[in-house]
């Protein structure tokens, strides 16, 4: 069977509906089906060598929930787009957030495949929805069939666009996060490593987590706080008061490629995400429960849709730099627990690994294709 992925996204950047796709698509290529991704593309020298990917259209910064999502909308690509769908003659077309103004507008008209499109996201309201919702109707109705990877990214966008979802989660590359490979050597120095990896970007509570760490580092004279992600503008404002507070042992590393993620999980002793909303999901809960580390996180509905409180995470109120420095000094003191919750997360993880949700989307595929008939 013939496959194409459409993301809205530039390929060339990181972020989790591309880790997603990237992930399923090779998952299905070893079921058997030939897979090519449709996506706009900054730097083509940044995109992966595992899968087929034809890059469409140059990207610009668009500001999305809280984040930048980086789109293309060149409406002069759709000779291009015909031309590719005409020779591809996909069977199935899958539409990653396919409402968002950018690539997946363009092929969607053109499409003569089956329409598959997966939700990934999660916002309280969307001005942009209400809005647009007669424009974006049309499009909606064109798929034959609509996935959620939650319950919380089902209730928002069913909100605005319901219809029959069938719930298919993200999942974890579970052999690549277990791997037994080396933690990086500067930090293996006997100190108390705890990780955050998200962009630096204010929904993911990196703020709070700073003055979280700053009570730690009082009881815990011997940690460290290493921060693994992109966002030039917030970590340039997250050093100075960093520096202002004279708070030691803050490491922020930046963008660190997707090959070197295990080194930096199986490096920390607590992982730590305190993400203040908007979160649909949380692919780095998976990442690091693969890994076998314990988690601190805020109790927001996508990080609860994946980890259950006092099971195999610790979650706390969201903004409350107090609870969350609590939770992270438990652990910190209590290795039984630490270990309990990374058992339960090991559990949690395999249950979730890529060839599990590619065959689940396969069944669902094929589910479709009975119906249309």
């Amino acid at each position: 069977m013939k496959i194409g992925f459409v993301s809205p996204y530039d390929y060339a950047y990181p972020g989790g509906v591309n880790t997603h796709i990237s992930n399923l698509a090779i998952n299905l290529a070893k079921l058997g089906h030939q897979v090519t991704i449709l996506a706009p593309c900054s730097n083509k020298k940044a995109l992966p060598e595992t899968t087929r990917i034809i890059p469409l259209g140059k990207t610009i910064p668009y500001p999305s929930n809280g984040s930048v999502a980086r789109l293309t909308l060149s409406l002069w690509l759709m000779p291009k787009i015909k031309a590719i769908l005409d020779e591809e003659k996909f069977d199935i077309l899958h539409f990653h957030e396919p409402l968002f103004p950018s690539l997946p507008w363009m092929v969607l008209p053109l499409s003569k495949s089956l329409n598959v499109a997966t939700f990934h996201a999660y916002y309280r309201r969307s001005a942009g929805y209400t809005v647009c919702r007669p424009i974006l109707m049309p499009f909606f109705k064109k798929f034959d069939g609509r996935i959620a990877v939650s319950q919380p990214a089902w209730k928002f966008v069913s909100r605005y666009f319901p219809g029959d979802y069938r719930i298919i989660p993200h999942g974890v590359d579970v052999e690549r996060f277990s791997a037994e490979v080396p933690p990086i050597e500067e930090f293996s120095d006997g100190k108390l490593n705890l990780l955050f990896v998200s962009r630096l970007e204010e929904r993911k509570g990196v703020r709070y987590l700073l003055k979280a760490y700053r009570t730690v580092k009082e009881r815990f004279p011997q940690s460290r706080l290493i921060l693994v992600g992109p966002g030039d503008r917030s970590r340039h404002e997250y050093e100075r008061w960093v520096r202002s507070v004279k708070l030691e042992d803050v490491v922020f590393k930046g963008h660190v490629a997707y090959a070197d993620l295990p080194r930096f999980y199986h490096t920390a002793d607590i992982f730590c995400m305190p993400a203040v909303g908007q979160e649909s999901f949380g692919l780095v809960l998976l990442e690091a429960m693969a890994a076998g580390k314990p988690i601190v996180a805020t109790n927001i509905e996508g990080y609860a849709s994946v980890v259950s409180d006092g099971v195999d995470a610790i979650l706390v109120r969201p903004r409350d730099e107090l609870a969350l420095a609590s939770a992270i000094a438990t652990l910190a003191n209590d290795g039984n627990r630490r270990q309990q919750l990374i058992n339960k997360g090991r559990e949690k993880a395999r249950a979730h690994n890529w060839q599990s949700i590619a065959q689940k989307t396969l069944d669902y595929y094929m589910e479709l294709f009975e119906a249309k008939r």
